[in-house]
């Protein structure tokens, strides 16, 4: 919740007179009423309320400020915003994890403006423009004439420029404007960086994999920049709340992080079900069960819930899912109303009341996403905070921090990735102190059918650890080279960009990128080196997107996804407008596209072939080996499958004629010596066994990794050249490597136990896209084998398995969000 709201007025919730108390209960049984839903929730989880604690100020905060924030209902901070603030105050660089709606960003924004009440500057990185237009709300609100905030984004018109470089002291931006303008201009910003005193880093659990490397390269830049004119200003990085925050923290910035994770804040409470879609009639690759799609579910659930006049928010996976969904629910609603002959908005109590037409209920639900102008997006809001909209369908972006208070129920159509997303999603509803509900509903996916079964995967631990690494060389490359455009590169710069930079100094000089002289590197192109850099990708390039007819740059995407993401006859989306791909020149970099709307969408399918490089780390892994090492992969991609939006039925498996592309990354792979397999069926498909295996751990490994299936990739054999036994590798899928194979080797016997799990789990006879089936196999999932996948897990698992068994064995599960202290109460 931002700052401004009036949340810290006492030590205790929100009088519960403002909500029924236990609505989030019969919201459920709401959704329940109808028996055909029964079988549907796999879980309930119950999160009780929380008291908050002592709310007080730090003695140095400035009488104007406490004023105007006891103004506004605020009267101190909670502890944990306390001690945060407290860090920054006395010089120390400081990350505060805790959960959504626990006021992190009131424990920046008063030593901020603090500070430059002071005569300092504060630089504040958001990952999104809406949360960067929520904090300049907030900041505009505190009336105060010293504090100029602006932000400084691809939004912000040329005119006013000018002036935020010269008089703005809290600058809003992000880390994609931060790269490609502040830093390379840094001489017309003298006078803000010589007094900047504070560095925010908003929702920084968002920075992870490759997009995180580079961020992390970004802020490593900066801190050069600042020193360059004499400052040395602090970092204060908020997340939502994780393991590892000061690893995370120091990763990021490559400072010593002090760590602030007891959470203080008020909480209603919450209820959580787990839910799994249906299977339906219709058939997929093989004659596979096709699952109800999660959008289609969500679409009836919003409808219902907003029948019953409940505000609900419902998270997509996509932009064009957003837009599916609210036209779904809105046809609902409106056969509805059609049905009752009026139309009518029920009242809390249930009575169905008429009203006009302008009010009728499929006018109160709408979609948000990225793409849309800044002031629908800001009147989008401003309509859901007011009651105005009681439903909407979104993409990520209002996930993060912008204040939708007064919210009673999330749906989340798919698993958002990591259990950060997922709590950070659940809390948007309830964040006024009222109770709240849940409803997480499963896609047609390993991981989503996972996760539905095996609740104790999700809830009772720390979430995940987020995974990153700025020394992949072909990451760090490109931010040396406009490192030295901005300033010379020195030998003590690597006490900022790590021993690893004088490595790829020397790389870079040989290949003309960088000349070498006696005082240090220098750039001596002139192009702008920070054109080598795709942030949002692995560095090179990027492939234009361009429409057809009227040759308008529609957008970019990086070269190294281009062949899975544009290819001829690709589906789309560029700001919820929906094109096909015409053409795709590869030898120009440039993919021609039309404006459509097919009802289907796309998935490249590739062949890959895979060598080992070196294995860096190995150990015994049951009567197996695993190994962690560098791999190269050929991948060629070589069709395209096509799905039907709202059902997910296979249309068609169209070729492609795409050269191979050649990646040097990172592997973790498992292997099985022969005399292992001896106790194998001999009617086993050693092969299709492998296969399976290889697409289930791909889709468990985003629970451990903190990355997305599409991030990774795998190959398996029954028989390696370069191993000469059965083996499965799973990939990193950037040039380098970005850490998730790596942590799939740390995690492996935890991580291949919910693999086999989630195959054992299905419902399925010879398995699915819930379990083994993978919309990329370029061998259009043949040949797979369910049960023998079991059997090669089960083998390879013994120890771990018999172990798990023995009285007193161990749970070896990986940590999610709930404190170990939190009474729960499950309901399986």
């Amino acid at each position: 919740m931002p700052w401004w709201k009036p949340m810290n007025r006492s030590s205790s919730p929100a009088h519960p007179n403002r909500r029924a108390s236990g609505r989030s209960g019969p919201l459920l049984e709401r959704l329940l009423m109808t028996s055909a839903r029964h079988g549907r929730v796999t879980h309930v989880e119950h999160v009780p309320a929380r008291q908050a604690g002592q709310a007080q100020w730090p003695d140095w905060v400035p009488d104007a400020v406490r004023e105007r924030l006891e103004g506004q209902g605020v009267t101190g901070l909670w502890p944990h915003q306390f001690a945060a603030a407290e860090h920054v105050s006395r010089g120390q660089n400081v990350i505060i994890s805790t959960g959504t709606a626990s006021g992190k960003s009131l424990a920046y924004l008063v030593p901020a403006v603090t500070g430059i009440l002071s005569g300092a500057t504060v630089l504040y990185l958001t990952p999104t423009k809406a949360l960067a237009a929520d904090q300049l709300r907030a900041l505009s609100a505190l009336s105060l004439d010293q504090v100029r905030p602006a932000t400084f984004d691809g939004d912000t018109p040329m005119e006013e420029r000018a002036w935020i470089r010269r008089h703005a002291n809290y600058v809003l931006t992000n880390p994609d404007m931060l790269h490609r303008s502040m830093l390379p201009r840094h001489a017309a910003w003298t006078s803000f960086w010589r007094r900047l005193s504070l560095v925010i880093v908003d929702e920084c659990h968002g920075y992870r994999g490759v997009f995180g490397s580079h961020v992390a390269q970004i802020l490593r830049r900066l801190r050069r920049v600042a020193a360059k004119y004499g400052a040395r200003p602090v970092f204060f990085l908020a997340s939502a709340t994780a393991s590892e925050p000061g690893t995370t923290g120091m990763r990021l910035t490559g400072l010593e992080m002090a760590e602030v994770t007891l959470d203080a804040s008020p909480r209603g409470a919450t209820t959580i079900a787990l839910w799994e879609p249906p299977l339906t009639d219709l058939r997929g690759e093989g004659g596979a069960p096709v699952r109800r799609t999660a959008t289609a579910e969500a679409a009836d659930l919003l409808a219902d819930l907003v029948l019953d006049g409940v505000r609900t928010l419902a998270f997509v996976r996509s932009r064009r899912a957003a837009e599916t969904v609210a036209l779904s629910a809105r046809s609902h609603l409106h056969d509805t109303e059609l049905a009752l002959g009026v139309h009518a908005r029920p009242s809390r109590a249930g009575m169905s009341t008429p009203v006009l037409p302008e009010l009728r209920l499929a006018d109160k639900v709408a979609a948000y996403r990225a793409g849309y102008l800044a002031e629908d997006r800001r009147l989008l809001e401003k309509a859901l905070r007011s009651g105005e909209l009681l439903g909407v369908a979104t993409t990520n972006a209002l996930e993060l921090g912008v204040d939708v208070s007064g919210l009673d129920a999330v749906l989340i159509a798919g698993w958002p990735g990591t259990r950060a997303s997922l709590w950070q999603q659940a809390g948007r509803a309830g964040r006024d102190g009222q109770d709240a509900l849940a409803v997480l509903i499963a896609r047609d996916d390993p991981l989503d059918t996972y996760l539905v079964h095996h609740p104790e995967a999700l809830f009772g631990h720390p979430v995940e650890a987020t995974v990153l690494d700025p020394d992949n060389p072909y990451v760090l490359a490109p931010h040396l080279c406009a490192a030295a455009s901005e300033i010379p590169l020195s030998e003590e710069d690597y006490l900022i960009f790590g021993p690893a930079a004088l490595g790829v100094l020397d790389e870079l000089v040989a290949r003309g990128l960088l000349r070498r002289r006696t005082t240090g590197w220098f750039w001596t192109s002139r192009d702008r080196a920070v054109d080598l850099a795709d942030i949002r990708g692995s560095g090179g390039s990027p492939v234009q997107i361009v429409e057809s007819g009227t040759g308008r740059l529609l957008g970019t995407v990086d070269e190294a996804s281009a062949h899975g993401t544009v290819h001829t006859g690709a589906v789309h989306i560029h700001r919820g407008d929906t094109y096909v791909v015409d053409e795709f020149d590869l030898e120009a970099g440039v993919a021609l596209v039309s404006a459509a709307q097919p009802d289907y969408s796309t998935f490249a399918r590739d062949i890959t072939d895979i060598r080992v490089i070196e294995s860096l780390r190995s150990r015994v892994l049951g009567p197996g080996e695993l190994h962690f090492g560098s791999v190269e992969v050929t991948r060629q991609v070589v069709s395209y499958l096509k799905r039907r939006t709202q059902t997910g039925e296979v249309l068609g498996d169209d070729p492609l004629d795409l050269p191979p592309r050649t990646l040097r990354t990172r592997a973790v792979w498992w292997t099985l010596p022969n005399s292992a397999l001896a106790e194998i069926d001999p009617r086993t498909d050693l092969g299709g066994a492998a296969h399976a295996a290889e697409h289930a751990a791909i889709g468990l490994l985003p629970l451990f990794a903190t990355c997305d299936r599409w991030d990774i990739g795998g190959v398996s054999t029954e028989l390696h050249p370069d191993t000469g036994l059965l083996t499965v590798f799973v990939y990193d899928g950037h040039d380098g490597g970005a850490g998730f194979a790596e942590r799939g080797y740390a995690h492996a016997a935890d991580w291949l136990t919910a693999t086999r799990d989630a195959i054992a789990s299905c419902e399925c006879d010879r398995g699915c896209p819930s379990c083994i089936q993978s919309p990329k196999c370029g061998n259009g999932n043949e040949p797979l084998d369910k049960a023998g996948a079991l059997r090669l897990l089960g083998i390879l698992l013994a120890p771990y398995i018999e172990s798990s068994e023995a009285p007193g064995g161990s749970d070896n599960w990986p940590d999610s969000d709930l404190s170990p202290s939190d009474s729960i109460t499950r309901v399986t």
